[in-house]
């Protein structure tokens, strides 16, 4: 717990560039350590703006909702990028070291550059942050020009114009429990 809270401080006194760096470090040393998903999916939370995330997604909808929808959205949302982006990186296993790039910084908005060698191929990461209250945290990751907020956005727009905004809700919420269902099998045994 003591190491939770100074991680947080050091957190939010660090540049953009030191966050993403000690998240993937953090990330990457819980991953060779077998630690688990839910480990991996608390330790995102240091770094990670689930409810930006949602909300940038979300488009002009979000602005529609009463408070209590969009803390609904934003706690369905959390708990499906926790499950998806845990499992992802235990399914991709160790990496070998980001090259890390430039750093820019324009008001409360930052994005920093990195690549990564896959199978000798070099692949480019984006990572978007926001400063809030807590410092500077991740709220989308750019991959090879593919935005993660970007990619549910398009999602998102095309099951409201079939299902409605309580459509979109619901499918988020079956996914979310179809990905928390083996990790909560695994932690049983």
């Amino acid at each position: 717990m003591l190491l939770a809270l100074v991680s947080s401080v050091a957190l939010a006194a660090s540049s953009p560039l030191q966050v993403v760096k000690a998240g993937n470090e953090q990330l990457q040393k819980l991953i060779a350590e077998g630690k688990g998903v839910e480990p991996l999916a608390a330790q995102a939370e240091q770094f990670i703006d689930f409810a930006e995330l949602a909300r940038r997604a979300l488009g002009e909808q979000w602005a529609k909702l009463k408070p209590k929808q969009q803390d609904e959205f934003t706690a369905t949302m959390k708990g499906l990028l926790r499950a998806s982006y845990a499992k992802k990186a235990i399914d991709q296993g160790k990496q070998g070291e980001p090259a890390w790039g430039a750093e820019k910084v324009t008001g409360d908005e930052a994005s920093v550059s990195s690549s990564i060698l896959v199978s000798g191929d070099k692949f480019p990461i984006e990572y978007k942050l926001a400063r809030g209250k807590s410092g500077w945290k991740i709220y989308d990751v750019i991959t090879d020009g593919v935005s993660l907020v970007d990619t549910y956005a398009d999602q998102f727009r095309s099951l409201i114009s079939k299902k409605g905004y309580d459509g979109l809700l619901e499918t988020l919420k079956k996914r979310r429990e179809q990905l928390e269902a083996p990790a909560a099998q695994s932690g049983a045994k």
